[in-house]
């Protein structure tokens, strides 16, 4: 019997975690890599998501996306422009998603012979930071508007990410955003990971963020954030530059 709300937090954190480390077994006997990406409202994630989905068609990899959201099917809607298979994941006002959502999605529609699932996990930085689902890679994303301290003020995220990619790079002027003090938090809470910087509508970043995917599907190990959920488990042979601390 739980006795306070942090052992009940606990201990419905540790069914997600046990669910998906099953799940992230499973998908490596499939040949599935999960990339789970979180990021705030407006940061731009579905729109680079979108530009990397339609790169990733155009050379004819066998990647899908699910996208969660609380209400609407928007988001879908824009993904499925690139030519992916693309889910709406429903939340139903639940704010972030868990291992056995992603499982009964995997297991009911996921189509034959995906390599590569991209997940779109609620825009917030607070509860989905908390939740394995199972992934290959953790991205947070953040746009310059939203200040340098983000890192500071959301340490699970960032400190739990095996990258950080920084979007709306062409707004860094206007918005008056310090490059140099962000990676400095960035570093902080999540030393030795790679900064990735983009711009959606420059399609600057695009070919370099599927390249860094690629590469964690083909095996090169991750990034070791020190406040990951879990350890990660795959061993593999090789490293790529960015990709290992």
């Amino acid at each position: 019997m739980c006795d306070s709300v942090d052992e009940v937090t606990q201990a419905v954190l540790a069914k997600n975690d046990s669910l998906a480390a099953g799940l992230r077994e499973e998908l490596a006997r499939r040949g599935v890599s999960v990339v789970n990406l979180l990021s705030s409202p407006g940061s731009g994630k579905t729109e680079l998501l979108g530009r990397v989905l339609a790169r990733a068609v155009g050379r004819g990899l066998p990647v899908a996306a699910l996208t969660a959201d609380l209400a609407t099917e928007n988001d879908a809607h824009r993904l499925a422009r690139s030519g992916a298979p693309v889910k709406q994941l429903l939340t139903d006002g639940l704010c972030h998603l868990e291992a056995r959502q992603l499982r009964g999605h995997v297991e009911s529609w996921l189509p034959e012979g995906t390599s590569l699932l991209f997940v779109e996990n609620v825009g917030n930085l607070v509860c989905p930071a908390s939740y394995d689902l199972g992934e290959s890679l953790r991205i947070v994303l953040m746009a310059v508007t939203e200040g340098e301290d983000k890192p500071l003020k959301y340490p699970t995220a960032f400190g739990s990410a095996h990258l950080v990619v920084l979007t709306k790079v062409d707004l860094a002027g206007p918005a008056g955003f310090d490059q140099a003090a962000f990676a400095a938090n960035v570093q902080r809470v999540n030393p030795g990971v790679e900064l990735l910087f983009s711009c959606a509508r420059t399609d600057d970043g695009v070919d370099t963020l599927l390249e860094r995917v690629l590469a964690v599907r083909d095996g090169v190990p991750v990034h070791r954030p020190p406040l990951a959920p879990r350890p990660h488990t795959h061993s593999h042979e090789g490293t790529e530059a960015g990709l290992v601390s």
